[in-house]
Order: C-alpha cells, then structure tokens, then sequence
C-alpha cells in the first residue's frame, strides 16, 4: 500500500545546509578576539591536538618540569569528563583548569573565551590548550591560537596523516610521540613525515618520548622561540 507523502515541512524544522558554515564563521569570529586578547598581553597560545590516548597530559607534565622554573605556564584542558588531566597537570606546580564538554568532540572558540578570565594573562608566558582527544573534529575549529601542535603517536600507525589530512593541514608542528615504542611496533617515522609534508609542506616535524625524556628538549627549544618571536614582534609593534 503506498502512502501519499506530504509536501509540507514538519513544524519546527529548518533548512540546515549552511547551518556548518554559519558555525564556523561564528566561531572565527570568537576566535580573532582571543587572538585580540593573547596580544594585548604577550601571550604565546598553543593549541594541542590528537587523538585520545597520543600522550597529551603527559607531554604538558614534562613541558612543565622542564620550564617553569624559566617562564610562566599554564594549561586549559578539554575533555569529555572528568577533571583527570587537569588534576595530573597541576601536581607539577603549575595552573591548570579542566573544561568539560559532556559529550562534545572538541573545544569551540566560545568555550576558551567564556573562561580566559580564570588565567592571569599578565603573568602567563605560554597558555596551552589541550583539546579533546579527536583528529576530525577539532581540525575545523580556530581557538584563537598561534600554533596548532599535534601528536602522532607511534601506537596509532603510521597511516594517520593521509587519513585525516586536515588535521595535520592545519598544523604548525607534529610530534611523533611515545618514539620509545619504535622497537616494538610496524610504524615507520619516515613514511609519516612523507605523508605528513605531501599534505603540508610547512609542517615541522619532531620525534619525543615524555616517558623517557627523549627530544623534550628541542621541544622546549621550539617553544621558547616562538615565545621569544611572539614577544620581540609585540615589542616591535609597540615601537611603531
């Protein structure tokens, strides 16, 4: 029996075809007034993406014990739930406040502006924004920041960047994490750092292991100097 379908819309619903674009566009727009802000004070903003489980937290405790004792450094955490990583972060001596996004796959503009007023941004050298554990959707979301930095981790495989490209399209660093496993696993670091550059060119590229301390320190080298660049650019600027 066919049944005759009807061609009004049902109540309440809308054409929801640009409904993506007007999001990001909103997003955007909260976006370059966090950049606005994270000028007016010097602040570095590093935005820290992977997928869940790449080592993150693990990498913002060893950044931490390495430099904050030199600079000033804080992180903001987006998870799913829990206050976990936030928790582990702030035993190391530094801030640290949790996000939580119940059930939202990554962090929005609007989410890291509602709480900049948490941070002392005077006396913050490099914020950090560790994003919800996802290579999709946190890859469309601007958070205000001067560089995106992401994690590759060896235990996920080496095919990621191909299968996931803007992620790493929109990066500004891969960390090739957890190197300590190489022995142990069929993931080559050179077939990811080609996949990698064929789909950004300008990648920089750094292998670490947080665990046993290995390229931490040219991970440290990389950051103060874009610290260093974000600060002598504002000072020329107040010059001008």
């Amino acid at each position: 029996m066919s049944i005759n379908k009807s061609n009004k819309a049902a109540r309440g619903t809308v054409q929801c075809e640009n409904t993506n674009l007007n999001l990001l566009k909103a997003n955007d727009f909260v976006a370059e007034i966090i950049r606005k802000e994270m000028a007016k004070t010097n602040t570095l903003l590093i935005n820290i993406t992977s997928s869940a489980g790449s080592g993150k937290t693990t990498l913002m405790q060893k950044t931490a014990e390495k430099l904050k004792d030199k600079i000033n450094l804080a992180v903001m955490v987006g998870d799913i739930d829990t206050e976990r990583d936030a928790d582990r972060i702030r035993e190391t001596g530094i801030q640290a406040l949790q996000i939580v996004t119940r059930g939202i796959c990554h962090l929005e503009a609007q989410m890291v502006h509602q709480v900049l007023d948490q941070f002392d941004l005077e006396n913050i050298d490099v914020l950090f924004i560790e994003n919800v554990g996802n290579l999709v959707c946190p890859s469309s979301f601007d958070l205000g920041e001067d560089y995106r930095v992401t994690l590759m981790a060896t235990t996920e495989g080496d095919d990621k960047p191909k299968k996931y490209p803007k992620m790493f399209l929109t990066s500004d660093l891969m960390l090739v994490s957890k190197a300590d496993l190489l022995p142990y696993l069929p993931f080559s670091v050179e077939a990811v750092t080609k996949d990698a550059l064929e789909i950004n060119h300008e990648l920089d590229v750094l292998q670490i292991s947080a665990l046993k301390d290995e390229g931490i320190d040219e991970w440290c080298e990389w950051l103060l100097d874009k610290m260093e660049q974000k600060q002598q650019g504002q000072s020329m600027m107040a010059n001008v």
